[in-house]
């Protein structure tokens, strides 16, 4: 289930890595959370662009716990990262999720914002590092 799960997918020619917990159990939203460090930790700090999709997924108070973990071992690797949440995820776990990792989670209603979102905040970085001054 995992290899499905965790991949990294191309979006306006960046590499994105995709954690698709879409329509997934608490038990499924668990385990592609601890394994997810085994993805992550392998890229150069402050490389990472990472899409977590929890489209349909659902989350118990086990889960935001293992989510949490993977969060904070996640961070010193991400350049940005995206979630699309919907409402099914309570508002206080997603804010026990950023506070214990210190991290902000922006969120977006659609895969392809949230997608957007990163590859175009990484373009306006990109040009203005090559605008001259």
């Amino acid at each position: 289930m995992n290899g499905d799960r965790i991949r990294f997918i191309d979006h306006r020619g960046k590499r994105i890595l995709l954690v698709d917990c879409t329509d997934c159990d608490p038990r499924q939203v668990r385990a592609i959370s601890e394994i997810l460090p085994s993805y992550v930790t392998t890229e150069p700090r402050g490389s990472l662009l990472i899409l977590a999709d929890f489209t349909g997924a659902q989350v118990d108070r086990a889960t935001v716990e293992s989510i949490k973990k993977s969060a904070v071992y996640d961070r010193p690797h991400l350049k940005r990262s995206a979630w699309v949440v919907k409402d099914n995820i309570p508002q206080v776990f997603m804010n026990a999720i950023r506070s214990f990792s210190v991290r902000e989670l922006p969120t977006f209603p659609t895969r392809e914002q949230a997608m957007s979102y990163l590859v175009e905040e990484d373009q306006e970085e990109t040009q203005e590092l090559a605008s001259p001054a």
